[in-house]
């Protein structure tokens, strides 16, 4: 009898406890579930932010993230905007030539595994941001330069093009009269667009595509093109990209620098403003010349700077495409 009471009294107390258990454990998920819907979803991805003020770029990467693809495709198609609209003269076809008349591109671009690919010094080809993925994909380089370049995107199918539009070739005219070569604060050096993205998985990729300074020496290749200084992509930590005077970039390998410095534990905005400190103390004319960079680490955050006034940055962020004034170091 008494084995059987404690039988009998075990079994109740295991269901009492299952029970228990049982609306325990419902709790818990209610719980769960009430604070998730006050949570945002992924409120920082998935998201795009460019250099200088291209909604139509922004919005096309924006609407390739919601399609559901990478990141890395988010950058080409947003790139390929820019590269495509005749009227910005400073990147793909119209941009403004070298001192010779000759257009000449260069871009970069890096995926979440950390490959790269580039082009520079890319003559009669108007997208080379897609040239450069190509490299990347499909070459054991990671950079093809000038005739290389050029003859390699034409084997890949791309057109030639004559990227010299009427205003652009007007304008280097106007410019051969004199001939003087300073670069403009935001005009000359509104030369780039770098984009960074992020997609749905919380994956990275960048690219930055240019047709560098205008009327530059024959042969000038600036930063945009070369890894670390116009673009870095760590996928653990974030991505940067630059925009401005490119030989300041390349001096002090900007994009890299400031990865590395959000690996430290910096927020993206105090890593582009450490960033930019290390161009002016090691410059003292930065007065006459412009850089600005933007950068976002792997939880979406972003942050942008820059030397002067007058740098804009776009991103489209929780269904909002907008241009954003950007901080900047030089009050005058």
């Amino acid at each position: 009898m008494k084995r059987r009471k404690f039988i009998q009294n075990a079994s109740l107390s295991t269901f009492g406890i299952a029970v228990g258990s049982s609306v325990f454990a419902s709790e818990i998920k209610k719980s769960i579930s009430e604070v998730n819907e006050i949570l945002p979803k992924n409120a920082g991805y998935p998201m795009v932010i460019a250099t200088w003020n291209v909604n139509d770029s922004t919005a096309e990467a924006w609407r390739v993230l919601q399609e559901g693809k990478s990141a890395l495709d988010a950058v080409e198609k947003g790139c390929m905007i820019e590269e495509a609209n005749a009227e910005g003269q400073s990147v793909g076809i119209g941009g403004l030539p070298d001192r010779d008349g000759n257009v000449t591109l260069d871009a970069c671009i890096m995926n979440k595994e950390g490959d790269y690919g580039a082009v520079v010094y890319l003559q009669n080809i108007m997208h080379p941001i897609s040239v450069a993925r190509k490299v990347m994909e499909d070459t054991t380089h990671v950079i093809l330069a000038g005739k290389g370049a050029e003859q390699f995107a034409i084997s890949e199918g791309f057109e030639k093009t004559n990227l010299l539009t009427e205003a652009s070739k007007k304008a280097w005219e106007e410019w051969k009269k004199t001939s003087k070569y300073k670069p403009i604060i935001n005009i000359e050096n509104h030369d780039t667009i770098g984009m960074l993205a992020i997609d749905k998985n919380g994956d990275i990729s960048g690219g930055c595509t240019t047709s560098g300074l205008a009327y530059k020496m024959a042969g000038r290749v600036g930063d945009s093109p070369i890894i670390g200084s116009g673009l870095f992509i760590d996928n653990q930590v974030g991505g940067a990209t630059a925009t401005g005077l490119g030989e300041e970039v390349l001096k002090t390998v900007g994009s890299f620098l400031i990865v590395e410095l959000m690996r430290q534990g910096k927020t993206p905005q105090e890593a582009c403003e450490e960033a930019i400190g290390r161009i002016i103390k090691k410059n003292p004319d930065f007065k006459d010349f412009q850089v600005g960079y933007i950068a976002v680490n792997k939880k979406g955050e972003t942050g942008y700077y820059s030397i002067h006034d007058g740098f804009w940055i776009t991103k489209y962020q929780n269904e909002k495409n907008e241009n954003i004034p950007s901080s900047f170091y030089d009050k005058k």
